[in-house]
């Protein structure tokens, strides 16, 4: 593609996302292709664009790859590499920013949005612990646990530290599952009776469990008060 094709194709891309306010109508070589632009000046980003996908299979892997990945298997600059892999990390920081500190948590929709947000980037399975006042105000949030994909432990002694150090009157669990499935588990099950019998002999009530698969999830509470959880 000679200069003149290259500028007039990058202004019709740009102009474009301009009119659609988004990114809905682009297939993903062309969300990367525009992103591109603002690190790459002068090459072909829709070559570049295809020939990245293609190395990680599909532009998630891409996004989710180390920035020293993505320079040995593209030949891209560091700066590039870096550019690509901040993506899915500021669209965490971007969801987390959109709930106000101690914000209420009144109900298994509210809780079920705002850990949808949370768990936003993460690949592998964890655990949190989400610790409440009286008024289902949040008042901190605990990882208690990071597994691999399909398994994490669950650390009822680590719960018990959090949700005492920082005075929760009720809290509600959480983890996902990355492969997509949100049916709860027999393990799943298990474990929150486990913490469920620890958590009322500390008089603190368990309002729920919820499990997140990408932008869905379960509510223990929300399905015939599994375990008699009651939000």
């Amino acid at each position: 593609m000679n200069e003149g094709l290259h500028t007039g194709h990058r202004t019709r891309m740009r102009e474009r996302y301009l009119k659609d306010g988004g990114l809905d109508s682009f297939d993903d070589h062309q969300v990367l292709e525009l992103l591109l632009y603002y690190c790459v000046p002068r090459r072909d980003t829709n070559e570049l664009a295809h020939k990245m996908i293609n190395e990680f299979g599909k532009l998630s892997n891409l996004l989710d790859a180390h920035p020293k990945e993505i320079v040995k298997s593209c030949k891209v600059s560091e700066n590039t590499a870096i550019l690509v892999s901040m993506i899915p990390k500021l669209a965490k920081r971007y969801f987390q920013s959109r709930w106000e500190k101690n914000t209420q948590l009144i109900s298994s929709q509210t809780a079920g949005r705002y850990l949808m947000d949370l768990f936003v980037e993460r690949n592998n399975e964890a655990f949190y612990l989400l610790c409440l006042d009286a008024q289902r105000r949040l008042n901190y949030v605990a990882l208690v646990s990071e597994g691999t994909v399909d398994e994490t432990a669950v650390y009822i002694r680590k719960m018990v530290h959090h949700a005492l150090l920082h005075n929760a009157v009720c809290v509600v669990l959480s983890h996902n599952h990355p492969g997509g499935s949100i049916t709860a588990s027999g393990s799943d099950i298990e474990a929150t009776r486990q913490i469920i019998r620890t958590f009322e002999l500390l008089e603190i009530n368990v309002l729920d469990h919820i499990i997140v698969a990408g932008n869905n999830y379960f509510s223990f509470a929300e399905n015939g008060g599994l375990l008699g959880l009651r939000y």
